[in-house]
């Protein structure tokens, strides 16, 4: 599990392979990843905005931006949660993604929230690291 917390917005992902989507042999690997967003402040949010920014192992970069998640811009009042899954596929077996979401209070005040940088690893893959 990879966590991000900014402005007492607590981002959680969960990564994993999805084999039955990947064909290796054609050179495309699939993620599914899991994140939940827990609002710890004392302010309702409503989720307008998603960016990420994904890196492959040949350092080939995608940049990912657009409204909500999964079609939604879901409210998130003091102490509410919102979960959702979604995916990513890549030409090589390993990758990064990182990004944030721009936060609206009822007020109108705007923020960004973290999400914390995350590994696509393809099961029993060795790394070296340099």
């Amino acid at each position: 599990m990879y966590r991000a917390l900014t402005r007492d917005i607590e981002v959680t992902v969960e990564p994993y392979y999805l084999e039955d989507q990947s064909d290796p042999e054609d050179g495309r690997y699939v993620w599914g990843y899991r994140i939940l967003i827990s609002n710890r402040s004392v302010k309702t949010v409503r989720l307008m905005t998603r960016y990420w920014h994904i890196t492959d192992e040949n350092g080939q970069v995608d940049e990912v931006n657009g409204p909500g998640v999964i079609g939604e811009q879901p409210v998130l009042n003091p102490g509410d949660t919102f979960e959702y899954s979604s995916g990513c596929p890549l030409d090589t077996p390993s990758g990064v993604m990182f990004g944030h979401y721009a936060m609206e209070t009822p007020e109108g005040e705007t923020f960004t929230v973290d999400i914390p940088a995350f590994s696509l690893d393809l099961p029993g893959l060795s790394r070296t690291l340099n």
